[in-house]
């Protein structure tokens, strides 16, 4: 891709696995020049392989053959500590903590061709392109709710929030929590995993609290995967 400018962080290992998943986030922090700050020292053992300003430039931190330390304790679909098998980009943004708002269209339209170039280019599947909540449930909120993932669904990057002949399925709450697992998510913090579940696919109410639409929701996914549809 074009119009990248280099911004080196030292943060980085090497890999030991081959890229299968792409992971977003926020930055968290009051502006763009105190993450890549961040990002960028060495005692903070904190870094991404790409940061998206709010503008829409692509600043290029760690080189995407290393391992970039941004996801922490993590867990998808039976992998841990998702670095070794990720890449990483930060979207500024000033988070849950410092005035979280909605992301510019401009910001939005790099994410997608950034986020698109990858996904192409390492074959990952929809059902791999997670926000940190998602890996890290009871730790993290980022991208958050305000984040545009139908953007990204329209263009095929990342899965679709399910909208079409949605059935409630009735299962108990553990029933609801095994289906939770098999999709991808740690489950051992429940309400954590209900709540970052809810923050990707019904964001109008992240309350935590299993109910109806929620299990529909899931269902469709689960469902869409067995056909194919949902790689």
């Amino acid at each position: 891709m074009e119009d990248i400018i280099d911004c080196p962080s030292p943060n980085f290992d090497e890999r030991d696995q081959p890229v299968s998943i792409l992971v977003l986030h926020y930055t968290g922090m009051k502006d763009a020049a105190s993450a890549i700050d961040r990002l960028r020292d060495p005692e903070a053992k904190v870094s991404a392989h790409y940061l998206v300003a709010e503008d829409g430039q692509i600043l290029r931190m760690v080189p995407e053959e290393k391992r970039a330390w941004h996801a922490g304790r993590s867990y998808w679909r039976g992998m841990r500590n998702l670095n070794a098998a990720s890449i990483g980009i930060e979207i500024v943004n000033p988070g849950h903590e410092f005035g979280y708002r909605a992301f510019p269209d401009e910001q939005m339209n790099s994410v997608l061709r950034l986020a698109a170039d990858i996904v192409d280019r390492y074959d990952i599947p929809r059902a791999n392109v997670v926000g940190h909540s998602d890996i890290a449930p009871a730790r993290k909120q980022d991208p958050g709710e305000l984040f545009d993932w139908a953007r990204l669904a329209k263009y095929g990057v990342a899965l679709a929030r399910p909208t079409k002949n949605l059935m409630d399925p009735h299962w108990t709450d553990g029933g609801f929590l095994l289906a939770l697992e098999r999709f991808g998510y740690d489950v051992s913090d429940p309400k954590a995993a209900v709540t970052a579940f809810q923050r990707r696919f019904r964001p109008e109410q992240i309350d935590g609290e299993i109910e109806g639409e929620s299990r529909a929701i899931l269902l469709s996914l689960l469902l869409d995967r067995e056909r194919g549809r949902a790689r």
